[in-house]
């Protein structure tokens, strides 16, 4: 399965950290010869963002607007590729999902803060929303895009991918991803399965000892696994690296891709209850709330290409 990014959408609060979407987007349309749509969503509910708005409201608005096409304008308009400005009014969440189905969005751009804990309970993270509701793949970047957009032909170069892998349906659409793209940019490509500990450690202690050749026969199964997702067609031009580590799986794909210097980690979304989600966040949340480099995020509701 080849990943075909055809339409790009990257999304902009016009922050700092939030602009470096545009250079990926930029880059990765040039990759792809995509058309890219750069989004920006007003929430007239951030009266502190926007200023008074109660005496004039559709005054307001239409004053809004116009100064979010020009802040794009200056933002992105002078690209090596063709773009087009996407101001929206509502929920920032809800309004990128909507422009997805609206205009057959490929992927997804956007940047986290990192929030956690209660920050995350009480305001909420798009970027979380996202990536349970998107019906496309989902790149959260935190880090400026100069570290793989190389200005000024904007080309971006993967040298390293990374894919997380439990062999659950997440998982694996996940590596579908991150298997076309290191084909797409001949990149390494690095799988890692991580061993968590039990949740109980102490009990039943002596029944659960094993000997160290169990465990080497047991590391070796799970690296024959890792080996024999990847089709045999792709040795042509792939050697993957295979990794078993044990522990939790966000500290050790992070500490991973930090001490290789992963260009990008591709990850599955699986679902869990609200509450949980909230204090806890999965594994995909927690990953991109600490990686050193940018995280695709693919759901099982990515539609089939």
């Amino acid at each position: 399965m080849r990943v075909q990014f055809k339409n790009i959408l990257c999304a902009t609060d016009f922050s700092d950290f939030s602009n470096h979407t545009v250079g990926y987007g930029v880059a990765l349309a040039k990759e792809f010869d995509a058309r890219l749509i750069i989004c920006h969503v007003i929430d007239l509910s951030s009266v502190a963002i926007y200023g008074e708005f109660q005496l004039d409201p559709v005054g307001q608005q239409n004053r809004i607007v116009e100064d979010a096409n020009a802040q794009l304008e200056e933002l992105a308009g002078d690209q090596p590729v063709s773009w087009e400005p996407l101001i929206t009014v509502g929920k920032p969440a809800d309004e990128i999902s909507r422009a997805v189905e609206e205009n057959s969005i490929d992927l997804v751009i956007t940047a986290t803060r990192g929030r956690s804990g209660f920050k995350r309970l009480i305001l909420g993270s798009v970027t979380e929303r996202l990536m349970r509701t998107l019906t496309c793949p989902l790149l959260v970047v935190r880090s400026p895009e100069h570290e793989l957009v190389s200005p000024p032909e904007q080309n971006i170069r993967l040298q390293k991918i990374l894919v997380g892998c439990d062999f659950s349906p997440d998982s694996g659409r996940a590596f579908a991803h991150g298997l076309s793209l290191a084909q797409e940019f001949q990149a390494e490509l690095h799988l890692a399965h991580v061993i968590e500990p039990p949740v109980q450690p102490n009990l039943l202690v002596e029944e659960t000892l094993v000997s160290g050749e169990i465990q080497e026969d047991y590391h070796n199964h799970l690296i024959q696994k890792l080996k024999d997702m990847v089709p045999a067609e792709a040795a042509n031009w792939c050697t993957p690296q295979t990794s078993i580590m044990e522990g939790q799986p966000y500290d050790e794909l992070v500490k991973y891709a930090d001490t290789r210097n992963i260009d990008m980690i591709v990850l599955g979304v699986r679902g869990h209850g609200l509450v949980k989600t909230l204090f806890l966040g999965s594994t995909t949340d927690r990953v991109i709330r600490n990686s050193p480099c940018p995280v695709l995020s693919v759901s099982l509701k990515v539609q089939n290409e």
